[in-house]
């Protein structure tokens, strides 16, 4: 076990490596340079006098590593981290820090439409949904809308373009992305003491960094095209991906993918983008 400082940390912050992880690998993993960027600029803004913890400011004062697991047949890629942070102030008070580090996804909401009607209309719009084992849920087959994982290339946008690709067969062109997470936080405010969150939704805050950007995709197509998209196998089989696909009418979206936080985001999204008219 070895330990450094981090850079750029003040007070300074005492990080503590496993046997699994050099200071290298961990300063260089993109998850962990937005993580610590995001939560340095977090802890700056206590220094204005309207913020709640300007009177006996928090500081990250440790970080342990505890597990690391890599991605790739060779192991060659860092994919999650699991840390404990020290965060307290003077007062010896102190902030829960537990944190599983994955970085940022890309969900996308996939609309069909049979092209037999207005094109304005919302009647006859379907939603493409996947199912697929997710172990961590103990499901092999959970129901949601196609998302995955940014790799550390391209936009997020790209990303969200390749994710549809490989999970449904569409061939989408960025152009035809929008994002609805940016839309709905276009009103927010550029104010001092203000966070720099992405523009994204966060599932599990309490534990974990994920991020997650929600896109908008919708296709007007024949409409004896629309039933050959149900039941149609999709994924990377290589990368152990069996994907089903879904058709569910999109008034139905909400009750179909009740357990999916990022279908009732999108849903919800969706819904209140179109109320104020802004899609």
């Amino acid at each position: 076990m070895s330990t450094f400082t981090l850079p750029g940390s003040s007070p300074a912050c005492e990080v503590h490596l496993n046997d699994e992880l050099k200071k290298d690998q961990l300063l260089s993993f993109p998850a962990f340079k937005h993580w610590i960027s995001t939560l340095q600029h977090s802890f700056k803004q206590q220094e204005h006098k309207n913020h709640t913890f300007h009177a006996a400011p928090y500081n990250l004062r440790r970080i342990d590593i505890q597990h690391v697991d890599y991605f790739g047949k060779n192991k060659e890629r860092i994919g999650f981290i699991k840390l404990n942070t020290l965060v307290t102030n003077d007062n010896d008070e102190y902030l829960p820090g537990s944190v599983f580090l994955r970085g940022g996804s890309v969900a996308m909401l996939l609309l069909l439409q049979a092209d037999d009607v207005p094109a304005n209309s919302e009647q006859d719009k379907y939603a493409i949904m996947t199912l697929q084992p997710r172990i961590p849920a103990g499901s092999l087959s959970f129901c949601e809308i196609p998302a995955g994982m940014l790799d550390d290339s391209g936009s997020f946008s790209g990303g969200a373009a390749k994710e549809i690709e490989e999970e449904t067969g569409l061939t989408v062109s960025e152009d035809d992305l929008i994002d609805l997470t940016a839309l709905a936080l276009a009103h927010e405010p550029q104010e001092s003491g203000q966070e720099q969150l992405p523009k994204a939704t966060y599932p599990s805050a309490g534990g974990c960094d994920e991020f997650v950007p929600i896109f908008l995709y919708q296709k007007r197509i024949p409409r004896d095209q629309l039933q050959s998209w149900q039941g149609k196998l999709t994924g990377l089989r290589e990368h152990g991906e069996k994907i089903t696909l879904r058709l569910v009418r999109l008034q139905d979206l909400w009750r179909e993918g009740v357990r999916d936080a990022k279908t009732l985001s999108a849903w919800a999204l969706y819904q209140g983008l179109k109320t104020e008219s802004k899609l």
